[in-house]
């Protein structure tokens, strides 16, 4: 039986996108969340998010009192925003979940930003798009079609026997992150298998 994907998107707290293809992921968005750092950003482009996610320190007073009704607050510091966004989306049944936004700024948050994604993808289908291309975590197996001649990262998070046949350069089970960046695609269809997580970065071309 197939699984039935219910998708979302999420706006987070970083620098406001700009490229094409995560601009076009907020405007076709079938269900909208905007994290409450970006809350004011969205706004004032003219889009108003079916909720806006919280802990309700970053939005504007003014939006925080007109917006009042689809508003979340969240007000543990356990996780950021980003997090509760996640989890918010996860108790109402979405599973397939695109972020944006979520880079740029400070590089602790870009970074743990990125780092999340590898919790995320335990229970549910996600990638962040950022300007610049997509991480797509994975957990034993990564299949996406992409442009031939793509540069392709992978980022270990202690997967091993990784191999793949459709990159230029041979991989291995990498013990730092910079060590399987910049590889490229040798076929549109790419895969890459492994025993455990990693993080596989597409540029955009």
């Amino acid at each position: 039986m197939n699984k039935k994907w219910q998708q979302a998107v999420v706006v987070a707290n970083g620098d406001y996108p700009t490229h094409l293809v995560p601009l076009r992921y907020i405007n076709e968005a079938s269900y909208l969340i905007s994290c409450d750092g970006a809350a004011d950003q969205l706004i004032s482009k003219g889009i108003i998010p079916d909720f806006i996610v919280g802990d309700g320190d970053s939005i504007s007073l003014t939006n925080k009192e007109k917006y009042s009704s689809i508003i979340k607050i969240y007000t543990e510091q356990e996780t950021n925003d980003l997090t509760k966004a996640i989890t918010f989306l996860m108790n109402r049944g979405y599973n397939d979940i695109t972020i944006v936004g979520a880079t740029g700024k400070r590089e602790d948050h870009t970074l743990g930003n990125i780092s999340l994604l590898m919790e995320y993808i335990q229970n549910i289908k996600v990638k962040m798009i950022t300007d610049y291309g997509v991480f797509y975590p994975c957990i034993d197996h990564f299949q996406e079609i992409i442009t031939l001649g793509s540069q392709v990262s992978i980022i270990n998070f202690g997967a091993t026997h990784l191999k793949t046949d459709s990159l230029f350069y041979p991989i291995r089970d990498f013990t730092n992150w910079w060590q399987g960046t910049l590889n490229e695609s040798s076929k549109e269809l790419v895969e890459i298998d492994g025993h455990g997580k990693f993080l596989v970065f597409v540029a955009f071309k």
